[in-house]
């Protein structure tokens, strides 16, 4: 073969590949064999000793939270910095959708779990924690790394499925923040922790006025929020077509209220299954670990192994924690590829440090919050937990600081 026909034929490959028909055809094409092999994997691990029915149900869970994530755009950090600097509140209808979807379906599930919730038990693993100056510390830690970071962890997991290459950066800042939180673990807990109170709405007002609290409150916030809603695009009338159900399923974002809900939803049976919403307890498992087995940190440390919430624990194998996190990230990853958004951003020395930076800071704020925006202020909030809400405002502080104070993305 000749030299010119050679360089014709590669030629001829590079246009090819350019040709929008084959580039589309190649992104397709990987999507569902992402797909296919996500639900092998999903049916092998139900059938695998030691896993079963638990992990398999949390890697499709967190398929399902990387395809809402990333269709609905639901980012914490994203969300608030829209409202922050652009008085946007139309995502964070989003998040009041989740927590009152969530909220009534958790009474459901409590129903189930404790039938009478004023005894001195709490609800099997919900993300029920000390309310203290710690986890307001916690929150505010949190929020500026996110600021920093350009997401919350659950956001960095999504984003990685879209190419966002800060991600990878602030999510290995989060498992060194997350060992900075083992090593103050012992003084926070013996000094404060130990002693601060776990309020629980439910052992007060009962499930129906705990629930009936919850809406009120989510109520009134709303209808502050709608002074700073934008008007929404009028919607052309006609028939139901394919095209324009393709289009508001793969082409435009998911509305803020329709996100939401299903994000409850799937909070809902996610803890009637296996366990609560949350994306750290692997994350913080991990550092854990190796740690101790370094010889660095002990294998109890007090008090940490008695709360609930997004639990670290020494393991060597991936938890249903962990199947989760990586059915998100490929659920994302293919959903992103099918609807033409996966595309690697430009990474800059500067991103990448304020990414490690952020990370550090959210993992720190996540290990000592038992939990992160995901866990403690979405599953939190949700079971009707003082907690949750504490966190969540100290993490709006936290978001507000670090924008205020132009703290690079």
């Amino acid at each position: 073969m000749s030299e010119t026909t050679i360089g014709g034929g590669a030629q001829a490959a590079s246009t090819s590949l350019r040709n929008p028909n084959t580039a589309a055809a190649v992104r397709v094409g990987l999507a569902g064999l992402i797909a296919a092999a996500l639900l092998a994997l999903a049916f092998s691990l139900h059938d695998t000793p030691g896993r079963g029915a638990a992990a398999s149900f949390s890697l499709l869970v967190g398929v399902a939270l990387g395809v809402i994530f990333q269709r609905g755009r639901f980012c914490f950090f994203c969300i608030l910095r829209d409202y922050i600097e652009h008085r946007n509140s139309s995502g964070l209808f989003a998040i009041l959708s989740a927590l009152a979807v969530g909220g009534i379906g958790y009474v459901i599930v409590f129903g189930a779990f404790m039938p009478n919730p004023s005894g001195q038990g709490l609800p099997p693993d919900a993300h029920i924690g000390p309310v203290s100056w710690v986890l307001v510390a916690g929150g505010i830690a949190f929020g500026l790394g996110m600021a920093l970071s350009g997401a919350c962890i659950s956001g960095h997991l999504y984003r990685l499925g879209e190419g966002y290459t800060r991600a990878p950066l602030a999510l290995f800042g989060a498992l060194i923040g997350f060992g900075v939180g083992f090593f103050t673990w012992y003084t926070l807990y013996v000094e404060t922790l130990s002693v601060a109170p776990i309020a629980w709405l439910p052992k007060t007002f009962g499930y129906g006025g705990s629930l009936a609290v919850h809406l009120a409150i989510l109520s009134v916030i709303g209808i502050f929020l709608l002074r700073r809603a934008p008007e929404l695009p009028a919607q052309a009338g006609g028939k139901i077509t394919l095209q324009r159900l393709y289009q508001s399923l793969f082409v435009t974002r998911w509305n803020p209220l329709v996100t939401g809900a299903l994000v409850g939803v799937v909070g809902m049976f996610a803890y009637f299954r296996v366990s609560p919403l949350g994306v750290t307890s692997q994350l913080g498992s991990l550092t854990r670990t190796t740690l101790n087995n370094a010889g660095l940190l002990a294998d109890r440390l007090p008090g940490l192994d008695t709360f609930a919430g997004c639990a670290t624990r020494v393991v060597e194998t991936i938890t249903n924690n962990g199947f989760l996190i990586g059915g998100l990230v490929a659920g994302a990853l293919a959903i992103a590829l099918f609807t033409n958004r996966f595309q690697l951003s430009r990474l800059t020395l500067r991103g990448a440090l304020t990414a490690l930076l952020g990370g550090a800071l959210m993992g720190w704020g996540a290990m000592v919050s038992l939990g992160c925006t995901v866990g403690t202020l979405l599953s939190g909030i949700s079971a009707f937990a003082l907690s949750g809400w504490v966190f969540g405002g100290a993490v709006f502080v936290g978001v507000w600081l670090g924008i205020k104070l132009r703290l690079p993305e």
